[in-house]
């Protein structure tokens, strides 16, 4: 067969399609919508990896820790102090800054044109729009600046960022090198990246995998819309003289034409779906449209792979199908499906995914072939297996109500159309189980314990040496929610004035407070304690001698000046014994009452508040933050929890979460879609029912029970193919097997949900459908 009959064929089959009626473009019409969704979706996809590159070149641009001592750079003409003074509102981050330029060549941030004066801030568009707000009044008392001006695009990392730049003055003296530096430009000076752990890099395959596969089937199921009246028709072309061969290539031919407009409603879905990117925040992750570009040659890859998938996927659903000069030989009793190559499938998959069992995070990174191979296999198996679970199943269905034998005798004529609907969203379900069991076999190593007694406190508040700790301290015991505050003033001390060689911690606070973090025999105001035995403190045995001069504040070279405060030792000086403190280690050093330290030592001290606070009132800690604003814009509130989780494990989970709502809507849509198809074709069929005296409701309940007894075994097949991919790939991962059993429930019930849905969706088209008046014909 040459190559230009199989092109004559396929054209006309185009031509067939668009030009063949009513009837022609709605089967076109349809086919597009589903192919055009998956198109978009797997655009959307082809376009992630470089929205991740672009919000990682936009925050490397803007970044202000240059890996360079802030105190080897001297101020001049083109230095600027930056300080971090970003904070937290509700469930969001604000990233804030407060610039101090140096001279009139000192760098502006991305995004910022002018330098904003004391008192004046530049915002981005999201935090102007939550200032202006009324939800944002709380935030508007911790940020009283004037807004002056707007961040653009390059100064942020997505559209729905909160940040802010503010005008200050006097930092320089609070250089520190972390939360305060001197810089002379913005931008990251080490472009060199850590070396990603190979399970997140398997669960990063993973997901990409589990996410894609549901699209692929959904645009593979898409193509066979109308199936039954196009094969109906095609008999008609045997009548004219083709032959079988040719009517599947003009077949072939009309689905092709409906997966060539699906890229044209893709390329239009996907520019909406862009533009709407743009609003949207998902998981707290928001991106400009422009970032949203495909790469081409992956985009190019979809515009070949889609079509050529639907001449395949028809040639191959025609197979079993005898289309002769009469009509369809397809309501005769179809042979029965074999299983044992629909098991090769899954059981391939296993094969490659075996060699890699064990190997864990120390073994290098996985085989990236293998694990998209094999993955894709057992995934795939669900809908090779699931035609051959539904037909067994409801071969043996039986007796029971008039809308039961209605569904059931439907389902045993077109076990294959019931068994695609539900292939994506089994899929989907497989997928979702098997990475959820990964996930939560592997939350263990990503996540730490913070050490802090949450107890004991739950926020706390970091003062600069400037602000006086008692009198911040007041203003946190008067703020609404706040139960009770223990105050520290802390420092260290050194032997010697610059460069020492030896130190040990200095902490001032008032018995009640030292108890928190020391065992005391006895305690009084003018006390002074030598904590022995603590962890990891070596110096202070021979830095405790009484009547030894020590220096709070020293100087360490190179860096900044610091105060140099000159302390003597007491030689009243008590013993006391560690125990474990509020942040989870045993605080050494010099334990000090106030009474006990003079008013010139008090300046090389900086403040530390732990505050015991009631988290059943609300906003309480809004209220923290403000009244930490309140005390010194340099103050530092911090929340505190039992556990943290690694930022990179947490990013891929959030990137699953959003990935997984797309898909999630992609299923939706599509199921609707089919659903719709399939209640066209069977339009006359209802009209031929209810002109017979058949109730409507229970019309109804068959469409409900066909669409419940397949979701129901696809579910099933779901759960046992994720259960088995989880544990393969907990295993890889050399982690103990583990099922998290309401994950897999909440899985299957929202695979379950979302075909509830759309068969709610479903039920008005289908009251129009079922009147006597549709056995009209023309």
């Amino acid at each position: 067969m040459s190559v230009r009959r199989w092109a004559a064929d396929l054209a006309m089959g185009v031509r067939f399609a668009f030009a063949g009626g009513r009837e022609g473009w709605t089967r076109a019409v349809l086919t597009a919508v589903g192919v055009g969704l998956g198109v978009a979706l797997l655009l959307l996809t082809t376009a992630i990896p470089n929205a991740l590159a672009v919000r990682h070149e936009r925050e490397a641009a803007r970044t202000d820790i240059t890996f360079v001592d802030s105190g080897q750079l001297p101020s001049g003409s083109n230095t600027l102090v930056v300080a971090n003074v970003g904070t937290d509102f509700r469930d969001d981050t604000v990233r804030g800054r407060a610039l101090e330029p140096e001279g009139p060549r000192a760098p502006l941030p991305p995004g910022v044109e002018k330098f904003p004066a004391v008192g004046e801030m530049v915002v981005s568009p999201a935090l102007k729009r939550l200032l202006e707000s009324d939800s944002g009044e709380l935030l508007r008392k911790r940020l009283p600046d004037r807004i002056v001006g707007t961040i653009g695009e390059s100064g942020l990392v997505g559209s729905a960022e909160l940040a802010f730049y503010r005008g200050a003055e006097g930092l320089a003296p609070h250089i520190d090198g972390g939360r305060v530096t001197r810089i002379d430009h913005f931008g990251e000076t080490d472009p060199s990246s850590e070396r990603m752990d190979p399970v997140l890099l398997l669960l990063v395959l993973v997901v990409f995998v589990a996410l894609l596969t549901p699209v692929a089937v959904f645009i593979a199921a898409a193509v066979r819309f109308g199936g039954e009246r196009r094969d109906r028709r095609l008999a008609a072309l045997r009548l004219v003289g083709s032959d079988s061969r040719m009517t599947r290539r003009i077949a072939a031919g009309e689905a092709l034409a409906g997966a060539l407009l699906g890229l044209v409603f893709g390329a239009v879905f996907f520019l909406a779906g862009r533009q709407l990117a743009g609003t949207a925040e998902v998981f707290h992750v928001s991106v400009f449209p422009s970032y949203l570009d495909p790469s081409p040659v992956l985009a190019l890859l979809v515009a070949v792979t889609v079509p050529a998938a639907a001449v395949l996927v028809t040639l191959f659903a025609l197979r079993g199908v005898v289309i002769e000069p009469l009509g369809v030989v397809r309501t005769a009793r179809p042979a029965r499906r074999r299983l044992w190559w629909r098991l090769l499938l899954p059981l391939g998959g296993l094969a490659m995914l075996y060699p890699m069992v064990g190997q864990g995070r120390a073994n290098g990174d996985f085989n990236q072939y293998l694990v998209v191979g094999g993955v894709i296999l057992l995934l795939v198996g669900v809908t090779a297996l699931l035609p051959w679970v539904v037909e067994t199943v409801v071969s043996r269905l039986g007796a029971g109500g008039v809308s039961w034998q209605l569904a059931v005798r439907r389902l045993q004529v077109g076990s294959g159309t019931a068994a695609r609907m539900v292939n994506g969203i089994a899929v989907a379900v497989a997928g979702a189980i098997a990475l959820q069991m990964l996930f939560a076999g592997v939350d263990g190593d990503y996540t730490e314990d913070t050490g802090y007694d949450v107890m004991r406190a739950q926020m706390q508040v970091s003062v600069p040496s400037e602000v006086p700790v008692a009198v911040a301290a007041g203003k946190f015991r008067r703020t609404e929610g706040v139960e009770g505050v223990h105050v520290y003033s802390e420092g260290y001390l050194g032997d010697r004035r610059r460069d020492p060689e030896k130190s040990t911690p200095l902490t001032v606070g008032d018995c009640a407070a030292l108890r928190e973090i020391a065992r005391l025999a006895s305690c009084r105001d003018g006390d002074v304690f030598a904590v022995r035995g603590a962890e990891y403190d070596t110096d202070l045995g021979s830095l405790s001698k009484p009547g030894r001069t020590l220096y709070l504040d020293p100087t360490y070279a190179p860096g900044p000046k610091s105060r140099e405060i000159p302390w003597t030792v007491p030689r009243d000086l008590k013993d006391a014994r560690p125990r474990i403190g509020m942040t989870g280690g045993e605080q050494g050093g010099f334990l000090v009452t106030p009474k006990a330290l003079a008013a010139s030592a008090v300046p090389g001290l900086s403040g530390e508040l732990y505050l015991r606070i009631d988290r059943s009132a609300p906003d309480v800690q809004e209220n923290v933050r403000n009244t930490a604003a309140a005390v010194d814009p340099l103050a530092y509130p911090m929340t505190w929890a039992a556990t943290e989780k690694s930022g990179r494990f947490t990013a891929i989970r959030t990137g699953l979460f959003a990935g997984a709502a797309c898909v999630l809507a992609l299923i939706g849509a599509s199921l609707l879609v089919a659903q719709l198809e399939q209640l066209r074709e069977r339009r006359k069929l209802l009209s031929s029912l209810v002109a017979f005296g058949t109730r409507r409701r229970t019309l109804g309940l068959s469409v409900l029970w066909q669409t419940a007894v397949p979701i129901a075994l696809g579910l099933l097949l779901a759960s046992v193919v994720g259960l088995t991919l989880g544990a393969v790939l907990l295993k890889m991962a050399d982690t103990a097997v583990r099922v998290d059993w309401a994950s897999v429930l909440s899985m299957t019930g929202i695979g379950a949900a979302v075909v509830l849905v759309v068969t709610l969706l479903s039920l008005p088209p289908l009251l129009r459908l079922m009147r006597p008046d549709g056995l009209r014909t023309e």
